[in-house]
């Protein structure tokens, strides 16, 4: 376990890109009794390419003003069972990206869903958080700014 003193403080709301879907400054929201964390996507469906399981969905939706109405596709990680915000127990796919968080362009395994209903379109959770940051709840945009 790293040195507490090491770890980057982060606040309870913070920006995060997305470089390999071409979205940048999201809001998201940092919650550690989350364990996994997600992205708001739609038109979420699977398919198959060469020979693994793919699935193929729209970042965002048609309201957010970050929005392209474009679809992504990439190799399905797992499929998750989720207990969502209201109780719900979800299956989910659940992907890897690259994610550029607090400086550093990192790999966090995202689950799909549809986070409309939601304030923000990424939740992050705490097995992202783990070992690498300390949070401040009474903070938010602690990211540094780059020069």
């Amino acid at each position: 376990m790293k040195n507490n003193r090491t770890k980057p403080i982060i606040g309870r709301i913070e920006k995060i890109d997305f470089p390999e879907f071409s979205i940048y400054n999201l809001d998201a929201k940092i919650d550690t009794g989350a364990y996994t964390s997600s992205l708001h996507c739609h038109h979420i469906e699977t398919f198959d390419k060469n020979d693994s399981q793919w699935v193929r969905f729209n970042v965002l939706d048609p309201n957010h003003p970050e929005y392209e109405d474009s679809p992504y596709s990439c190799p399905i990680h797992s499929i998750r069972s989720v207990k969502s915000s209201n109780g719900q127990i979800e299956r989910r796919y659940t992907i890897k990206r690259k994610v550029k968080f607090f400086g550093k362009l990192r790999i966090m395994e995202l689950t799909l869903t549809d986070r409309s209903e939601m304030k923000f379109p990424v939740l992050i959770g705490r097995k992202f958080l783990t070992d690498k940051f300390l949070v401040d709840v009474s903070k938010i945009y602690l990211t540094p700014k780059e020069a």
